[in-house]
């Protein structure tokens, strides 16, 4: 990228867990710059103010969370904000033409009464829809080049789809799936929750949403979208750790499938899926990464395949992710600012 013009870019929530992420990765991106950041809580300080990690790295003063100033300023807008608030800040940023890459759920699902069922609110902006691509490189890289509008997927959906879209696409998914998820703490955002002190989760581990999540009609809207007739029993779990997700998915076959060759055939060449064979994969290797992990069995006494996936809910679960859909719309190389080792230990 040496001799090109830095993209200008804003991060709109910038001081939630996502937020705080995009400008971490953000800051050590060649290709672009920060030119706006905002924060509702934390208006008038500076980023490195919330986060001192961050100091020397973001430290603009943050803002109101104001589409015009942030379409003066920046022609790539990540909108790091609350599912329903995001949704006419986005619609203003595309009025005035701004690339917009939303963190919210306010895009994902492509049918509105879902959206109106699992997040209680009327869409403000349904005509953005049919617009916005759903932001998974590995699976939709070529709209993503074309768009001014990505929706980023939920942690969940992309640790499980990862996983299973190679076998709905090999015809290998008759049946629902089971998927059963593990996700550290951030995954429920910064604002203080009873469930989320540290009292109650440390030395603890409880599923949740069992009666229903919102990650699960997104998850199975992909199955759908992929070619499978089903979409999947998904029960998540809370880990009593920071960030860090697996997903185990149980797919019931007919015969033991090609898997080792499924994988390499979808992901081979991807720089951010890493194939772990039959060795199952760790939340330490992705730690701070914009990896997702992948490994596979059959195990022949029940007829199932089972595939394991894990990533960073910060990372390739959010942020990351982001940023990547980020480096597709502008041309620039995928692997701008997100090629890093894992954090260690």
């Amino acid at each position: 990228m040496a001799g090109t013009k830095p993209v200008p870019v804003a991060v709109l929530g910038a001081t939630g867990y996502v937020g705080a992420e995009l400008l971490r990765v953000l800051s050590r991106h060649p290709g672009i710059t920060l030119a706006f950041v905002s924060s509702e809580q934390y208006r008038g300080k500076r980023a490195s103010d919330v986060y001192p990690a961050l100091l020397g790295y973001a430290d603009l003063v943050l803002e109101a969370p104001d589409p015009a100033a942030a379409a003066a300023k920046a022609d790539v807008v990540f909108t790091a904000l609350p599912h329903g608030a995001s949704a006419p800040i986005v619609a203003a940023l595309r009025r005035v033409g701004k690339i917009v890459i939303d963190q919210s759920a306010d895009f994902r699902l492509r049918n509105v009464a879902d959206y109106a069922k699992w997040y209680g609110d009327h869409h403000v902006a349904p005509e953005l829809i049919r617009e916005a691509v759903y932001g998974i490189p590995e699976i939709y890289r070529e709209p993503l080049r074309s768009t001014k509008l990505v929706a980023v997927p939920g942690c969940y959906p992309t640790c499980a789809l990862l996983g299973l879209v190679p076998l709905v696409r090999a015809g290998l998914v008759c049946d629902p799936v089971v998927i059963d998820a593990k996700s550290g703490t951030t995954g429920a955002g910064r604002a203080a929750k009873v469930e989320q002190l540290f009292a109650e989760v440390n030395e603890n581990f409880r599923p949740y949403g069992v009666d229903g999540h919102r990650h699960g009609v997104e998850i199975d809207q992909e199955l759908r979208a992929a070619g499978a007739p089903h979409g999947a029993l998904f029960i998540p779990h809370l880990l009593p750790i920071s960030r860090g997700m697996e997903c185990t998915m149980y797919v019931r076959v007919a015969s033991e499938p090609p898997l080792a060759r499924l994988f390499q055939d979808a992901y081979a060449r991807e720089p951010f899926v890493v194939l772990r064979g039959a060795e199952p994969p760790t939340l330490r290797e992705v730690r701070g990464t914009n990896r997702c992990a992948i490994s596979w069995r059959y195990d022949a006494s029940t007829g199932y395949a089972v595939v394991m996936t894990a990533l960073d809910n910060l990372g390739k679960g959010a942020a990351g992710n982001a940023v990547q859909c980020m480096n597709i719309v502008l041309g620039l190389p995928e692997t701008a600012g997100l090629d890093a080792a894992a954090l260690v230990p």
